[in-house]
């Protein structure tokens, strides 16, 4: 099969011939028919993330499941199914507290098997990002790493829905848990920033402020659920919050991964507001913010990890806001590639050209 391998960090993807085993228990084998281009892999293929040598990227997917291992009940062959990184053990003290996205014994679902489940053609062993590895035509993973869905919902949709839409919903509907009628500002619109943008539409938040420094991602902003837009790149962002907000929005959410967005995102809410980071901010980087405020001010600042998702609980119903016209997908996917353009697809990205780039296997 053919995979986007990332030998070397920074680095461009490379499409390597490798093997895949069979599954083993509680393995569940899916043939790829579709998976997303996230900027979350960027920031491993730029060298802003450790990751290791000689990985096939990917970790937004969806497909088709082609065989299962011992002691695996929940899917069976033929079954459509979208994969997650939010793998959870049911035991550990996070998933016990329901939160199993930050279960503390993930590792072991993601590298627990006896043997390599890549290899290369020469027999060399190659990883998977995320125990997953969604840039190939076929993936081998924990059964806990899928949520089987109806037939009726388009796969190439349906891979949107493993990483970017559920983080961006999640971490309004889920993290800061946003009322109906708080004020909420997004800042930055790609993928996950304008699928927080629709969460905060869906939940009945008034006013939504989107913010950008490209404007066609801030008219694609308005088409999904902004009420105003604000160009970053023409004037003071929090200046243009805080005045269309009369004080500052009740809820931020930084949806880029830099220090001086973060920033931002608390200085644009006001008093006892919440400001929560879902961008993959570098892991050196620091964030300040004046003391005085946290007191006496009352106001937040809090991370969002994939949106704090229950995946098996939020993904069949995030598919059904899609199915019933409530959740909006179709306008997300800026293009369709094969595999051999994955480098493209983020060369598009990183320029502002595209929402999302979607492989079809």
């Amino acid at each position: 099969m053919r995979g986007a391998v990332l030998h070397t960090s920074p680095g461009e993807l490379v499409i390597e011939d490798l093997t895949i085993d069979k599954p083993g228990p509680n393995e569940v084998l899916i043939n790829t028919t579709h998976a997303g281009l996230c900027h979350s892999d960027l920031h491993f293929m730029d060298g802003h993330w450790p990751v290791a040598q000689s990985m096939v990227m990917g970790h937004e997917s969806a497909g088709v499941v082609a065989a299962v291992g011992d002691d695996v009940t929940y899917v069976a062959p033929g079954d459509h199914v979208i994969t997650c990184v939010s793998m959870w053990c049911g035991v550990c003290r996070m998933c016990l507290q329901g939160k199993p996205y930050l279960c503390l014994d993930a590792d072991s679902m993601r590298s627990g098997r006896p043997t390599p489940s890549l290899t290369f053609e020469d027999g060399r062993p190659c990883t998977a990002f995320a125990g997953l590895g969604s840039f190939a035509e076929e993936l081998l993973v924990h059964e806990r790493a899928v949520v089987k869905i109806r037939d009726d919902m388009p796969l190439d949709r349906a891979a949107l829905i493993g990483c970017g839409v559920t983080t961006g919903l999640g971490a309004v509907m889920r993290t800061a848990a946003v009322p109906a009628g708080s004020s909420v500002v997004v800042i930055g619109c790609g993928g996950i920033g304008l699928s927080a943008v629709q969460g905060a539409r869906i939940v009945g938040a008034t006013p939504i402020i989107a913010v950008d420094l490209v404007a066609s991602k801030l008219e694609m902003a308005r088409t999904l659920g902004a009420t105003h837009t604000v160009d970053a790149s023409e004037v003071d962002p929090v200046a243009a919050v805080h005045e269309i907000t009369e004080g500052g929005a009740d809820y931020s959410f930084e949806a880029i991964g830099l220090s001086a967005t973060a920033e931002q995102s608390w200085h644009m809410i006001g008093i006892g507001g919440t400001a929560t980071i879902i961008g993959m901010l570098p892991m050196n980087s620091e964030v300040t913010i004046p003391g005085g405020h946290i007191i006496m001010s009352e106001k937040k600042l809090q991370g969002s990890l994939m949106g704090g998702n229950r995946f098996r609980l939020d993904m069949p119903k995030f598919i059904d806001l899609y199915l019933d016209g409530r959740l909006k997908l179709d306008e997300m996917v800026s293009a369709t590639i094969d595999i051999g353009e994955v480098n493209d697809g983020y060369a598009a990205m990183k320029a502002g050209e595209t929402l999302r780039s979607v492989i079809a296997f």
